[in-house]
């Protein structure tokens, strides 16, 4: 498979990938870096069958299933979101960046959903994540991972609807 070129801010994230998965045991091999990438320069959100046009540029065999086991696998690694409104994926620049949450807590992983523009933005509220981990622990239940998604207008939309 001919090797994609992304860019350089990518590329780093993709690096910073492969430490971490190489940390947890785990291999980021050329097809899910590939994926990894594909995702990250998106503009948006990506669905599994734009990502599998994707990597048929440089894979023209590809199917469903194998983007579908690299989703599962980045999405296990904390690599990627899934946005479930959407049914799409983002990259966790957080994660990525090495910004993540403090070790030995769940990844706060909040997204906000422009319903005018379509733009998504990941968020990583301690706050949130405190709340939720406090009011669930007051009945006994423990937060491993959670995700919160909620739709409205992002300013540039706000302000041109009100324009």
């Amino acid at each position: 498979m001919a090797a994609t070129i992304f860019a350089e801010k990518t590329e780093t994230r993709l690096d910073n990938a492969e430490r971490l998965c190489a940390a947890h045991g785990s291999r980021l091999t050329d097809l899910r870096r590939q994926v990894l990438g594909l995702v990250l320069e998106a503009a948006r959100p990506v669905g599994a069958y734009d990502l599998l046009d994707g990597l048929r540029t440089d894979k023209k065999g590809a199917a469903p299933p194998t983007v579908y086991r690299a989703l599962d696998f980045l999405l296990e690694e904390g690599l990627i979101h899934k946005i479930e409104r959407l049914s799409a994926f983002v990259g966790c620049t957080h994660t990525l960046d090495g910004s993540h949450a403090e070790a030995g807590h769940p990844h706060a992983a909040q997204f906000l959903i422009c319903t005018g523009c379509g733009q998504v933005t990941e968020l990583d509220d301690h706050g949130i994540l405190h709340a939720l981990v406090d009011a669930t622990r007051q009945i006994g239940f423990t937060v491993h991972h959670s995700t919160v998604e909620a739709e409205g207008l992002c300013a540039a939309c706000r302000d041109a609807a009100t324009a």
